[in-house]
């Protein structure tokens, strides 16, 4: 249940309330005698049919969200909630959630179902009270929305937790050349603040800007002494940023492509880091009001 709600809605938090609603709603059938022949299907459609209506209604916010909008990341611990454990695959990525922005709240559905959870067209038919037609309809310009904006990502585990260490690495020493190595030319920086942290507007494109970006910042992690952790986020390695008192202050992930990193993403919201703990204010710790 929460695979689906958290690939429906890219929030953790937002996940978790539509698992417990969906959890809720099929005890009390039950408790009204309704009979369940199948729970899987029965909350499968619950939690798909909520997961539809908070995704509707978060759209409206996110028109208004101040600058570009990220997913809540999905840190793995050894003491994390069972709840929230996927399967991690592409569909989990930052990079394919932002991805599925493109596409409303039922062809996302309808994609997902199909395309991760392997439902057949007449099981997504009566989910989404659509004809099985219709659904083959929406798959096919779902697919055609995703193909369209999906970049080639490598996803090798080993891979991405190297470079992840050697751009760290570099970033933290200022190399220079080492940087440039490692950043495709076309590279892309994405920052979420949402209004509550300090974070660039739009994003950064390019080798030599964002390696420029990523060494101002480096430097001023270290002036303000700060951590930098790596982690599994979202099914691929990742860095945790943490305060010098433990508060965590920044989660990014990369996307690497040909070997070489395609895209950074940044998330500061600290309304989406609340899920991993105590949560610092970069504002302040850069003296800002």
């Amino acid at each position: 249940m929460f695979s689906i709600a958290y690939r429906m809605l890219g929030s953790v938090v937002e996940a978790e309330d539509v698992v417990q609603d969906a959890f809720l709603r099929m005890h009390k059938s039950q408790l009204e005698g309704t009979a369940i022949d199948s729970p899987d299907a029965f909350a499968t459609t619950v939690t798909t049919r909520l997961a539809i209506d908070a995704l509707r209604s978060a759209r409206v916010r996110r028109e208004q969200y101040v600058g570009p909008w990220l997913p809540e990341p999905l840190v793995a611990s050894d003491d994390a909630d069972p709840a929230r454990q996927v399967e991690t695959d592409e569909s989990v990525s930052t990079a394919f959630l932002v991805l599925l922005e493109r596409l409303s709240p039922v062809e996302r559905a309808v994609f997902l179902l199909r395309e991760v959870f392997g439902y057949g067209y007449d099981e997504i038919a009566a989910v989404v009270e659509k004809s099985e037609a219709n659904c083959r309809q929406i798959m096919a310009r779902a697919k055609r929305a995703i193909d369209a904006g999906r970049a080639r990502f490598d996803a090798d585990r080993e891979r991405h937790a190297e470079l992840s260490q050697r751009f760290l690495a570099a970033a933290h020493d200022g190399n220079i050349e080492a940087l440039k190595r490692l950043l495709a030319d076309d590279v892309v920086f994405v920052a979420d603040g949402g209004g509550r942290a300090p974070a660039i507007q739009k994003p950064i494109s390019g080798a030599v800007q964002v390696m420029r970006f990523v060494m101002g910042l480096a430097k001023q992690a270290t002036r303000l002494n700060m951590r930098t952790e790596l982690v599994e986020a979202n099914g691929l390695p990742a860095w945790r940023v943490v305060s010098a008192e433990g508060a965590v202050l920044a989660v990014m992930t990369i996307e690497i492509g040909d070997g070489r990193i395609r895209a950074l993403h940044n998330q500061l919201n600290p309304d989406k880091l609340g899920h991993l703990g105590t949560t610092g204010d970069l504002n302040a710790l850069l003296g800002r009001t």
